[in-house]
């Protein structure tokens, strides 16, 4: 499996969703990047399980240990590693996916990828936990951004058929940053959220799930961070968003919506402004040819409906090869969409940190302390 990501940065994910602990390893971060471990942890708990009626009633505390890489409250260098403990598996519900696979789940593909092998408790390196390491070296790269004014921030634009309001796509508006973390659901409109909390839970009662939407913008990137073909900056965050589990669809900007318009209408005008140049629109999503054009990077993903659910479905006996129903038993969420969206953060801001650094527009100044020494000749 290829659980790796970046050029400058080297994320490596581990762990399966019922193995021992799950964790990251991240190589690459300069050394002197300030981290606060408590402002990590509390980032991780908004992804964390068992918060409420619309998430799996699976709970797990989601304690970050790490193992290494920081030093008196900074980046020391070295290699990054964490861990978080699975405390709360309950593996015997899973026992009869290898004999008979979940529809709409990677357990028939893998089956034939890796020969019966695979673990399938929890959907094993499949499963929706593997985002929780994720969310640590996320933690971590929204902290180095920050360092530079950059602010990522996402919410719950869709579930269902109930819509959230747009985030402001030309600057951050914090009054919507604020009201995310405030609402019942991370969303912008209270009334949004509430709504999206009824269409959940109806699915959870008929035994289904639902889909929807995250919207995440970057604001603060400078113009001129991205490399063609095939390293620019879309390119960076889709390869890592596609790698969480469940999002099937990326666009940046107006997206699809671009086959409607004219380009009179698409084009985003350009005009100065306190010495800078700037958009004055951004249908684009904050790039252009796979460079960053100095707006804010805007994009949505698409969540599909958590695949395990309570209702019948029709499968296969893959030792017998005959049809046959199934109903999954388990503990699962009966929407994922609210718990994606650190997640989405995550994964847009090591993107972000990994071109950065590529480009050379990270630096961190030495330690107040640092005394550079000259070797005598």
């Amino acid at each position: 499996m290829s659980s790796t990501f970046g050029n400058r940065i080297h994320l490596s994910i581990f762990g399966q969703s019922h193995s021992t602990a799950i964790g990251c390893s991240l190589d690459g971060l300069p050394a002197g990047i300030p981290i606060d471990l408590e402002a990590l942890q509390a980032f991780c708990d908004r992804r964390a399980p068992g918060k409420n009626d619309t998430s799996t009633p699976r709970r797990e505390a989601d304690v970050v240990h790490v193992l290494s890489g920081i030093a008196n409250g900074h980046t020391c260098g070295a290699p990054f590693a964490a861990v978080i403990e699975n405390t709360n598996t309950r593996s015997r519900d899973y026992s009869e996916l290898r004999r008979v696979p979940r529809p709409g789940h990677a357990d028939w593909p893998a089956y034939i990828r890796y020969g019966n092998w695979h673990d399938v408790a929890g959907g094993g390196h499949f499963s929706g936990r593997l985002t929780a390491p994720l969310c640590v070296a996320g933690g971590l790269a929204l902290q180095a951004l920050a360092q530079l004014g950059i602010t990522v921030c996402a919410h719950m634009q869709q579930v269902g058929d109930v819509t959230d309001v747009h985030l402001n796509d030309l600057f951050l508006e914090k009054s919507q940053a604020k009201a995310i973390l405030q609402n019942e659901l991370p969303c912008i409109d209270p009334q949004a959220a509430a709504l999206m909390h009824t269409t959940i839970l109806s699915a959870k009662k008929r035994l289904d799930s639902v889909g929807g939407a995250v919207e995440c913008a970057v604001y603060g990137v400078p113009a001129g961070i991205g490399d063609p073909m095939f390293d620019g900056i879309e390119n960076r965050i889709a390869h890592i968003a596609f790698g969480i589990p469940a999002v099937k669809g990326l666009e940046f900007g107006a997206g699809f919506k671009v086959a409607s318009m004219y380009g009179s209408q698409n084009n985003d005008a350009y005009r100065m402004s306190n010495g800078r140049v700037c958009c004055q629109t951004n249908h684009a999503g904050g790039a252009l040819g796979g460079i960053t054009t100095g707006a804010p990077i805007v994009f949505r993903v698409a969540l599909k409906p958590t695949p395990s659910i309570a209702q019948k479905q029709q499968s296969v006996s893959l030792p017998d090869g005959t049809d046959t129903p199934l109903s999954v038993k388990g503990r699962h969420d009966p929407c994922i969409v609210a718990r994606a969206v650190p997640v989405v953060e995550a994964a847009a801001a090591l993107a972000v940190l990994d071109a950065l650094l590529e480009d050379g527009r990270f630096e961190v100044p030495p330690s107040p302390d640092f005394r550079p020494q000259r070797c005598r000749q």
